[in-house]
C-alpha cells in the first residue's frame, strides 16, 4: 500500500463547549452530579426519560445522575429554560451549540429528553484543507455522530475568515451556528439563514443564492428529494456547496433513489445490437445520467480520518463499470501531519452470503458483477491465459449441468472429484452454511470458494464468470439479463422464476423491468436474501 506524508498548514485544535450553560439548565439535583464528575468533558449527552432514573452517556460509558426517576416537573424544569422546539422536535440554548430533542406521547406531551452536547471544535479540516481551498463541492458522509455537523461547521468558519469568502449556512436544526438570532461564534463570520420548519429547507437553500449572492453555501443533512434538486440548482449556478447527506459510504447515495441525483443519477439503458456488440456488453447496463452535484466525496470513518473520492464522475461511471476506482485514504497523525493512502481496490457491496477465503495466484481477481461472489481484491488473474484448465470442485452442484455450461462457453476447466487437487471450490449457500469437512478443509487450504444461491444455470453461470473474469459488461448486466431472461421465460409460458439476491437498488430496476413487460414482480427472503419473484399474475 502506498503511503506519504503531507505538511498540513499548522492549526491547533481547540475545543469550546459552553457546558455549564447546558448544566445550568438542568435541574439542581441533576446538574449538581454532573458538575462534580471529573470527565464531565467527555460528556456526551444526558437523557431523561419520564419514569426513568436519568443518565449521563460519555465515549464508552454511561453513569446514573440520581437514584429517583424523572418526573413531569423535571422535564419543565428543562423546557422553560431553553428554546421553542420546532417541528422536528428540536431545540436549543441561545449562543450555544446544544441540542435538546424531544419524545412526546400521543397528545403531544413531551416525556423524554435528550440533552446532547455541542462542541465547536477548531482544526478538524486538516485532512481535507486542500480539497476546501480548492473551490470544489463536497458532500461528507458519515456515520451518526462521527463529526460531519462539526467538520461542516469549521468549514465554513474557514472559508469566512480564512479566504474572506461570502459564505451562507443554510441552518435547519440551528446544530451548526446554535440557537437564538445571535450565530456561535464558531462560524466566524459566516452568515447563517435559519428555516421556519425542515420541509422548507430546499426553498431557503435557493433563497440564499437568489438574495444573498454567497460563494458558499453550507448545508447539514440534504435528505429529500426537493433538497437534492436545490442542491443541483445552487451547483449549477457556480456556487462552491458544502453540504452532508444520510449515508456512509458513496455506495449508500448509488442505492439510494432518492439522492443519487447527487452523484448525477443512474440509469437503465438498452442498447441496440450494434452499440452493444461495438461496446463489448449486454443490452441493458446501467449509466450515469447527469454531471454529479458534488465534483468530491468525502467519507468520514472517524474525527481524523477520511476517505476521499476526489473525481465522483470518474468514480461512479467506473464503478458502474465494474472497475470501482480505490479511495484516499487520509489520516492524521499525532504529530499533524496528514498521512496519505492509497487504498486497496474496494469491491462494490453485495448483498449476498458467506464470503469467500482470499484466492491464491493465479487466480485472485476483481468482482466483475452484483450478486456474485468476489474472490480477494489484491490482482486481476487471466485464467485462460495460464495454459492449462481451471480445475473446479463441485459440492451440491450438478456436474451434468456445470459441464453443459462450461462446453457452451468453450472455458478451459476441469470436473476434479476431490477438494484437494481443486483451483476452485463452487458449492450452493445451503451447503456452505453446514460448513462441512470438506469445504473447510479447502478454506483452510486457501483455495476460493464460491457460494450460489441455488442450483441453477444462471447461478452457476455467475460463478463461472467471477472464475475465468470473462468480458462481461457492468457489475449490474448479469442481474438485468437473468430478469430479461426470467421475462421471456414467464411470457412464453413458464412458472414464476425466482431471481437471484440483489441490493436495493438492483432489486428497483428488475421490477421496473417486469412492469414493461406488464408482468407482475415482488421481492421476497430477508436481507441479504433478499430477491425478486416474476409472475404473470401476483400471487
Amino acid at each position: 500500500m502506498h503511503m506519504e506524508s503531507v505538511q498540513p498548514q499548522r492549526e491547533d485544535q481547540g475545543i469550546t463547549d459552553d457546558i455549564d450553560a447546558l448544566l445550568d439548565s438542568l435541574p439542581p439535583h441533576i446538574n449538581d452530579p454532573l458538575k462534580g464528575m471529573p470527565n464531565r468533558s467527555d460528556l456526551i449527552e444526558v437523557v431523561m426519560d419520564l419514569g426513568r432514573p436519568p443518565e449521563a452517556r460519555f465515549s464508552g460509558s454511561e453513569a446514573l445522575l440520581s437514584h429517583h426517576d424523572v418526573t413531569e416537573e423535571d422535564l419543565d424544569y428543562i423546557i422553560e429554560r431553553i428554546g421553542i422546539f420546532g417541528d422536528d422536535n428540536r431545540a436549543g440554548i441561545e449562543r450555544t451549540l446544544h441540542r435538546i430533542s424531544a419524545i412526546r406521547n400521543r397528545s403531544g406531551r413531551v416525556i423524554g429528553l435528550t440533552c446532547r452536547v455541542g462542541r465547536a471544535v477548531f482544526g478538524t479540516i486538516a485532512v481535507i484543507r486542500d480539497i476546501v481551498e480548492s473551490g470544489k463541492s463536497i458532500l461528507l458522509l458519515g456515520r451518526p455522530g462521527v463529526g460531519k455537523t462539526t467538520m461542516l461547521r469549521e468549514v465554513a468558519r474557514v472559508l469566512a475568515d480564512e479566504f474572506r469568502k461570502r459564505v451562507v449556512i443554510v441552518d435547519t436544526s440551528n446544530e451548526i451556528a446554535g440557537d437564538g438570532d445571535i450565530p456561535h461564534p464558531a462560524i466566524g463570520r459566516a452568515r447563517r439563514m435559519q428555516v421556519v420548519t425542515p420541509s422548507l429547507q430546499h426553498a431557503v437553500m435557493i433563497e440564499a443564492v437568489e438574495n444573498h449572492m454567497p460563494e458558499v453555501v453550507v448545508i447539514d443533512e440534504i435528505g429529500t428529494e426537493l433538497e437534492a434538486a436545490a442542491a443541483r440548482t445552487i451547483a449549477e449556478r457556480g456556487v462552491q456547496l458544502v453540504g452532508t447527506a444520510h449515508g456512509i459510504t458513496l455506495d449508500n447515495l448509488m442505492m439510494n433513489p432518492t439522492l443519487s441525483d447527487l452523484i448525477g443519477g443512474i440509469q437503465s439503458v438498452t442498447l441496440g445490437d450494434e452499440e452493444a456488440r461495438r461496446r463489448g456488453t449486454q443490452k441493458s447496463i446501467l449509466e450515469r445520467k447527469a454531471p454529479p452535484t458534488f465534483d468530491v466525496i468525502v467519507e468520514i470513518q472517524d474525527r481524523d480520518k477520511v476517505a476521499v473520492h476526489s473525481n465522483v464522475a470518474e468514480v461512479v461511471d467506473s464503478i458502474l463499470r465494474g472497475n470501482p476506482i480505490p479511495p484516499e485514504v487520509r489520516s492524521k497523525g499525532p504529530d499533524g501531519q496528514v498521512h496519505v493512502e492509497k487504498a486497496r481496490l474496494r469491491p462494490i457491496p453485495s448483498e449476498r452470503g458467506p464470503q469467500p477465503s482470499p484466492a491464491p495466484a493465479p487466480f485472485a481477481g476483481r468482482r466483475r458483477g452484483a450478486g456474485r461472489i468476489e474472490v480477494g481484491t489484491e490482482a486481476r488473474g487471466e485464467v485462460r491465459g495460464e495454459g492449462r484448465a481451471v480445475r473446479i470442485y463441485p459440492y451440491g452442484i450438478s456436474r451434468d449441468r456445470l459441464e453443459s455450461i462450461l462446453r457452451g462457453q468453450r472455458l478451459p476447466a476441469a470436473i476434479v472429484k476431490e477438494p484437494d487437487q481443486a483451483d476452485v471450490v463452487l458449492t450452493v449457500k445451503n451447503y456452505y452454511r453446514r460448513k462441512p469437512q470438506a469445504l473447510r478443509e479447502a478454506e483452510s487450504g486457501g483455495v476460493p470458494v464460491y457460494v450460489v444461491k441455488s442450483n441453477t444455470e444462471p447461478q452457476i453461470e455467475g460463478a463461472l464468470i467471477n472464475i475465468f473474469e470473462l468480458e462481461t459488461s457492468d457489475p449490474a448486466s448479469y442481474a438485468l439479463r437473468e430478469a430479461e431472461d426470467a421475462v421471456a421465460q414467464v411470457l412464453g409460458g413458464s412458472k414464476p422464476v425466482e431471481l437471484s439476491p440483489q441490493s436495493s437498488y438492483i432489486r428497483r430496476l428488475q421490477h421496473q423491468l417486469a412492469e414493461r413487460h406488464n408482468l407482475s414482480s415482488r421481492s421476497k427472503g430477508r436481507e441479504p436474501y433478499r430477491r425478486v419473484k416474476i409472475s404473470k399474475t401476483e400471487e
